[in-house]
């Protein structure tokens, strides 16, 4: 009985020792891991910006499952689109109906922008908020303590990649950034990640488009291991 007293203190104390010595860096990367671990999670993504949130300018809703489906309510524009991703492939549904990704990244033949193929090239690139905020993490200059949150600027190449979505592309169709900016913060309770929202600012030229960016996203955890998600037959068999 006493051995096993003593055990299960070694245990405490090894784990407080471990938290002490953790950096904020560190806890933050826990606590998106615990996030992560849970059965299932939904959350929601909104952004603001004086020069508007470019084509997804609304909020968008999500719902996870650990090693199952993940459901997307994405504003596009004017428009709301469902998605649903699961094992590295994933549908939407489109006026024409339920399409797989392969689908969605044909080309239409126009010419033009092809709003299919861009809502493909998102949904490829989709990170759930428990892997994107430990990615965030990565990309923070030096996260300390700040009232109930952790923060920090970002390093000046974490800010190009999130003003460019994290999809820097590749060669000449790459986005060039100029004067890149940007902070992140992370709001964890418990160890584990409820909130965190980051902000980055800079000119991005494409094509020979230059756009200002100012943008801010705020990412809210809710409904852990509470979360119920509805995949239709017709979005599955696209899967």
């Amino acid at each position: 009985m006493k051995r096993n007293i003593l055990f299960g203190t070694m245990i405490l104390l090894a784990g407080s020792l471990f938290a002490a010595d953790a950096s904020p860096k560190d806890e933050v990367k826990a606590a998106a891991k615990a996030l992560g671990s849970q059965t299932n999670y939904s959350w929601k993504a909104t952004i603001e910006s004086p020069n508007g949130g470019g084509r997804f300018n609304g909020p968008t809703e999500g719902k996870t499952e650990n090693g199952g489906y993940t459901w997307l309510s994405l504003s596009m524009r004017d428009n709301t689109i469902e998605a649903v991703l699961k094992g590295g492939k994933g549908a939407a549904k489109t006026e024409d109906g339920w399409q797989s990704l392969a689908e969605l990244s044909q080309d239409n033949g126009d010419g033009g922008f092809n709003p299919n193929q861009f809502l493909a090239r998102r949904l490829q690139s989709f990170k759930a908020p428990a892997v994107e905020a430990a990615d965030l993490a990565d990309q923070a200059k030096e996260l300390k303590k700040d009232g109930d949150a952790f923060a920090s600027d970002f390093t000046e190449a974490g800010a190009k990649a999130w003003l460019t979505f994290g999809r820097p592309g590749a060669g000449d169709n790459a986005p060039t950034v100029t004067d890149p900016k940007g902070s992140v913060k992370f709001w964890v309770k418990n160890g584990q990640l409820i909130k965190y929202q980051f902000h980055v600012q800079g000119t991005v030229s494409f094509n020979g488009n230059d756009r200002d960016v100012d943008r801010t996203t705020t990412v809210e955890i809710k409904d852990v291991d509470t979360t119920k998600i509805q995949v239709s037959d017709d979005a599955k068999k696209k899967l």
